[in-house]
């Protein structure tokens, strides 16, 4: 079944097709357009053309446009949770929760379309100011390339677009070449609501024919990128002066203090380190667990997480299914291998049955394994023993990532010292650092990103602020 570009409100063919296989049976499920530079820029300058009608329609026309896609959303929220599963093999109980979190988001851009507002400034504060007031409005960009991975292929679709519509931007969209489908579905729904024409243009194919057009034409005023690390510099280093919003990558931590009630905490860690097969940015990678309660954690972890359910990610029992690809199974097992040889203590898991690489716990992990330093972007989790918490904020911020973090303690001078000594974007206390609900800033420092998502705040970053001083 061949799959289109969308350019300028129409589908368009392509000279070429390349097959896009079920990453859980290796199956054919459909044939997709490779864009080539001419049509890329085609949709580029559809999307500048577009703007001309975009920046223009009212908040109350902006806001009604997400509306509707919210509510063809919901109509169709089993199809779309089944294109999501189908297509990143993402277990289908955990593919409807990213349906409705991306409804959720649409929402939250629709209410903040209506909240796109300045300030006055006392101008007249300044000596030379007598006369005048000043205030602030935000205007949309214009042409915004957002470039989406394949994790959450309608969530993380959901907090590039709807800010985008919600500020009177245009947008030209380059889903993960593994996940277009949901983005086509976007595409037929959004055909059917008063976007204008042009303003929605998805182009999918190879990522360096598309991504360097869109980063680097001087027509796209900015590039939002969620994916790898040394992908995202590659985009800054090019992008000129347009604005680039980067999510990337983490391992994040978690520290579990003394007296905490393991028996309350174990279901959330084994949600955290192992839903979508560990594929979140914010996955329980690292646990650093008082050695008092460590024991008794541990046993009660492993327990838990050979409890999980693995098999095909379109029965809704599943819980855990195949990574993206096959690849991607032999580099976790490799980063396994390479953690026991340093020392590393395998608790559970590290084996692949049916395509499926099991849940895997390894404790006493060095600082310096792969599993433990780098994204790991598996189910894999590290868990070692702590005497102090400090210790486990050290650990934590020996990293090039600096994400999310989160703890558990019933101490509050330990919950404040981590709350302003973990060198992350966000810190979660007493819950895991896999915690994200959408309308929160949400984004890291050092190597994990250089923004701030949640509409809000991702609206911000796409206008621009212009000041208007009157003289009176």
């Amino acid at each position: 079944m061949r799959k289109n570009l969308y350019i300028d409100g129409q589908w368009r063919e392509s000279e070429i097709y390349s097959d896009l296989k079920s990453p859980y049976s290796q199956q054919t499920i459909a044939n997709i357009a490779q864009a080539s530079t001419e049509q890329v820029e085609e949709a580029i300058d559809a999307a500048q053309e577009a703007f001309k009608v975009m920046r223009n329609l009212t908040a109350y026309e902006r806001s009604n446009i997400l509306e509707q896609l919210v509510n063809l959303l919901i109509a169709n929220k089993e199809k779309a949770a089944e294109i999501i599963s189908l297509e990143s093999a993402k277990p289908l109980k955990f593919a409807i929760g990213e349906v409705e979190r991306t409804i959720e988001t649409y929402k939250f851009a629709a209410e903040e379309a209506k909240r796109i507002y300045g300030e006055v400034l006392p101008i007249d504060a300044a000596k030379n100011g007598v006369n005048k007031i000043g205030l602030t409005i935000r205007e949309p960009l214009g042409v915004v390339a957002a470039i989406t991975p394949f994790n959450f292929p309608m969530n993380l679709v959901a907090h590039k677009l709807g800010p985008a519509i919600a500020a009177g931007n245009t947008v030209v969209l380059k889903p993960a070449s593994q996940t277009p489908l949901s983005s086509i579905f976007l595409a037929e729904l959004l055909s059917q609501t008063d976007l204008p024409k042009g303003a929605f243009n998805l182009i999918t194919g190879s990522g360096r024919t598309v991504g360097d057009v869109l980063v680097e034409s001087e027509k796209v005023k900015m590039v939002t990128f969620t994916g790898s690390p040394g992908v995202g510099l590659g985009i800054k280093q090019r992008a000129g002066l347009k604005k680039v919003s980067l999510e990337l990558g983490s391992n994040a931590g978690l520290i579990i203090d003394q007296h905490t009630d393991i028996d309350m905490i174990t279901d959330k860690c084994v949600v955290g380190a192992f839903s979508n097969q560990g594929q979140i940015c914010i996955s329980l990678q690292r646990i650093y667990v008082h050695e008092s309660v460590a024991e008794e954690f541990l046993q009660k972890f492993k327990e838990k997480a050979e409890k999980l359910v693995l098999g095909d990610p379109l029965n809704i029992t599943t819980d855990i299914s195949t990574l993206i690809s096959l690849e991607d199974n032999n580099r976790a097992l490799s980063w396994i291998d390479e953690a026991i040889a340093d020392g590393a203590k395998l608790i559970s898991g590290g084996q692949i049955e049916a395509n499926i690489l099991k849940p895997t716990i390894l404790a006493e992990v060095p600082s310096t394994s792969k599993v433990s330093c780098q994204e790991v972007f598996a189910p894999i989790v590290t868990v070692n023993k702590i005497s102090a918490v400090q210790e486990a904020i050290d650990a934590i911020n020996d990293s090039r990532f600096g994400l999310q973090a989160g703890i558990f303690t019933n101490d509050i001078q330990n919950a404040s010292k981590a709350m302003h000594l973990l060198e992350v974007g966000g810190v979660v206390i007493n819950d895991i650092p896999t915690f994200r609900v959408d309308h929160m800033p949400y984004g890291g420092v050092k190597e994990s990103g250089n923004c701030r998502e949640g509409v809000k705040y991702a609206i911000e970053e796409m206008t621009e602020l212009k000041l208007v001083i009157w003289n009176q």
